[in-house]
């Protein structure tokens, strides 16, 4: 049982968290559901919470990965002081920092188009 332990842990892990985690917010999303419907059977009456706007989530979502891109990049250039190694996964930071710079785009092409219209 030497490493076997290990690899069904990482696979338990790996499979196990993400459906953890969509359990939860399927729960959380259909207890403020049951909550919303049992208020309007009282007669209660409740707005409709606003979600942001396309331009609102691309700009979030562009700055979250320009901001994890450079704390990861940041990260592994400290560590490549001790470990040379290291500086080579330094450049995979490029990949969420273009993802990031594409969602800026397309914030900026989104505020372009609304301008125009």
């Amino acid at each position: 049982m030497d490493g076997n332990f290990v690899g069904l842990a990482a696979v338990v892990m790996a499979l196990g968290i993400p459906m953890a985690t969509l359990y939860t917010l399927f729960r959380v999303r259909k207890w403020r559901s049951d909550e919303r419907m049992a208020a309007i059977a009282r007669g209660i009456d409740v707005p409709m919470r606003a979600g942001l706007s396309e331009a609102a989530r691309s700009r979030r979502s562009g700055i979250l990965l320009v901001a994890g891109a450079l704390g990861y990049t940041a990260t592994f250039v400290l560590i490549g002081r001790m470990e040379p190694d290291a500086t080579i996964a330094a450049t995979f930071g490029i990949i969420p920092l273009a993802v990031g710079i594409g969602f800026f785009l397309d914030h900026a092409l989104i505020r372009r188009d609304a301008k125009a219209s």
